[in-house]
């Protein structure tokens, strides 16, 4: 958001931690946790919900449990670093089901793609098919990912 935005107190900051923890929490839960009221903690969402701050919710799967048995890193570097190339890139990419979340980079990979795929034969084809046949793709290298955690510790920088 490019508006200059009101400093977040300690309160909410608190309602935003244990939010990022676990999003599922009832309003009601959320406010015994932050030591508010139930029509004050609901607010205080609201707002922070209207001024960008929190942008969605989402939902962590298990991908193993959809036979996603294999998650890999791919680094995709393009053959030319135009605007439109990169946009294009990202809406054709995101959109297929094995893809779960794309990087944007600097550095030397202008991308990096974390997949999930059935198993290696799948990800063969997905990299062969989805990504080097790509006329605007230069390079690629794939890491295959062993395991993968996700904090539920929200960043806090005061």
């Amino acid at each position: 958001m490019s508006k200059s935005r009101r400093s977040l107190d300690n309160t909410d900051l608190d309602i935003l931690s244990a939010l990022y923890k676990d999003a599922r929490l009832s309003n009601k839960e959320l406010a015994s946790q932050v030591n508010l009221a139930a029509s004050s903690c609901l607010e205080r969402v609201k707002r922070l919900q209207l001024e960008g701050v929190i942008e969605r919710s989402s939902l962590q799967v298990n991908f193993t449990a959809l036979d996603g048995h294999i998650q890999a890193i791919v680094s995709v570097s393009l053959t030319n670093h135009v605007r439109a190339t990169f946009d294009t890139f990202q809406k054709e990419l995101l959109p297929l089901p094995e893809v779960i979340s794309i990087f944007h980079m600097g550095g030397e990979s202008d991308f990096l793609l974390h997949v999930t795929v059935t198993d290696t034969m799948h990800l063969r084809d997905f990299v062969f098919n989805a990504i080097t046949a790509r006329s605007d793709v230069k390079h690629v290298e794939t890491a295959l990912v062993y395991e993968h955690q996700i904090s539920t510790t929200l960043p806090r920088f005061d």
